[in-house]
């Protein structure tokens, strides 16, 4: 009864009660098929931001939901492992990305920038082994984490993301 009232006295005063919810962890597994369901459903979820890092960038499926996001009005921006990107598929990818307006960086500054994550709206972190790549989706063993609701951790992948977006160096189409 106490806490109904607290709840009313709240409502009047315009306040809201603090809510404390459990974080939400979904995961998901390739050749299965959960893995890319469960990244393109994070990308599709977006509606302020999308801050990528990836090793491989060539999946078309995940490409066209990064489009598809920013042209709904998400910003969306991407850093990727320099190196691993050179080959036609990924410059194509790259090239189809930036010139819908997402913004998107080369790193070259490690061996290799290994990251595959997404961050979501500053809430939801999508992490884990899937490369954003057809093979991941099809042909390899790969995982998938989703944890959204966790701002600690949301926070860590958020100042991740920035150090290496300000390592990278910005990618124009050919």
């Amino acid at each position: 009864m106490k806490t109904v009232r607290l709840a009313v006295l709240a409502a009047l005063l315009g306040v809201m009660p603090l809510v404390h919810a459990e974080p939400s962890i979904q995961v998901g597994f390739s050749p299965e098929g959960s893995a890319r369901k469960l990244v393109l459903e994070t990308i599709g979820g977006a509606r302020h931001s999308i801050q990528m890092l990836a090793y491989a960038f060539q999946a078309p499926d995940i490409m066209q939901a990064l489009v598809d996001a920013k042209k709904r009005g998400v910003d969306v921006r991407v850093v990727v492992d320099k190196k691993r990107n050179q080959g036609r598929t990924s410059k194509a990818a790259m090239d189809f990305v930036t010139s819908n307006g997402v913004e998107l960086r080369t790193n070259s500054h490690f061996h290799i920038h290994h990251d595959k994550t997404i961050i979501v709206d500053g809430d939801t972190v999508e992490t884990g082994s899937f490369n954003f790549a057809v093979s991941a989706e099809t042909a390899n063993s790969e995982n998938v984490v989703v944890i959204a609701g966790a701002p600690d951790v949301t926070r860590q992948y958020v100042a991740h993301w920035q150090s290496r977006w300000d390592l990278g160096t910005p990618y124009s189409p050919r």
